[in-house]
């Protein structure tokens, strides 16, 4: 046996996997009511491939006790949120919102546009917090070869936007051939990884639109492109809580549940007041 597939053989084992359920541009891979339950902090993925022709309008809709963070790879959308902040997030960057206690927000792609869109449910000491987001250009990425980091930290890079310890997100490309190994934090024992193009093995092959779930370890993942490749690949503590859920909410009682509800139809009775919810 060669010495890559030695290694691939003695790599983290692949416990679930999933190519999701796609409504028109978008496909869902993991909901909280889902494989949420499986990886979280990270809760909720949507990989999306928007044209321009048929580019959605998502509306004003809210959330509160998670952040919503978006990688956009290709494209261009526009955003705008009730506390005032509004903007076009271009190809390569990256929104970061911390829903906290409660906001609305609204955003179309204005051409053809692909990425991920991630919720993380926020720990307990967040949750209910002011809102707070951060855009960042693809230039003000922080990058170590083969990863950009959008959240946390690998080798010498360290992601701008402040978010919960002990989470790492990744955007990743490897050239065909390419074998990258991925030590995760001694604490991080969530790891998951999901492809938007190209074959991996890891041990076993992933191909664009599949979503793999790692058994829980610190162990490191040991990945081999088979074909020119792009992934976003996440590890993390596991989150301690239960996940009590609303419609666009994740806490972590049904008391903070209720608060954030609250603040979300008060900032929704604004909106309708002033004609921009029917």
């Amino acid at each position: 046996m060669s010495a890559v597939l030695q290694t691939l053989a003695a790599s983290r084992a692949i416990v679930y996997r999933t190519r999701g359920r796609r409504h028109g541009s978008i496909t869902r891979l993991v909901s909280p009511s889902d494989i949420g339950e499986l990886i979280k902090p990270f809760v909720f993925l949507d990989l999306f491939d928007i044209s321009a022709t048929d580019a959605p309008n998502f509306g004003w809709h809210p959330h509160s006790g998670i952040a919503t963070l978006t990688v956009l790879h290709e494209g261009a959308i526009d955003y705008q949120e009730t506390t005032g902040v509004k903007g076009v997030l271009p190809a390569g960057g990256i929104e970061w919102m911390r829903a906290g206690r409660g906001v609305w927000h609204t955003g179309a792609a204005l051409q053809s546009a692909k990425g991920f869109q991630l919720w993380i449910a926020l720990p307990a000491e967040l949750e209910n917090e002011p809102c707070q987001s951060h855009y960042l250009s693809a230039g003000e990425v922080a990058e170590e070869k083969p990863a950009r980091v959008i959240l946390g930290s690998y080798g010498r890079a360290k992601s701008a936007i402040t978010a919960p310890q002990r989470i790492n997100y990744l955007d990743v490309r490897l050239a065909a051939g390419e074998q990258w190994i991925y030590q995760p934090p001694s604490d991080h024992e969530v790891a998951w990884l999901a492809v938007s193009q190209g074959t991996l093995r890891t041990p076993e092959h992933v191909t664009a639109g599949d979503l793999a779930v790692f058994e829980e370890s610190n162990s490191a993942l040991v990945i081999q492109a088979d074909s020119a490749s792009r992934f976003v690949l996440g590890s993390a503590a596991k989150h301690p809580h239960d996940l009590v859920l609303g419609r666009y909410s994740v806490h972590t009682t049904p008391a903070a549940l209720a608060a954030g509800e609250s603040e979300i139809q008060r900032i929704g009775n604004q909106l309708a007041s002033a004609g921009f919810l029917r």
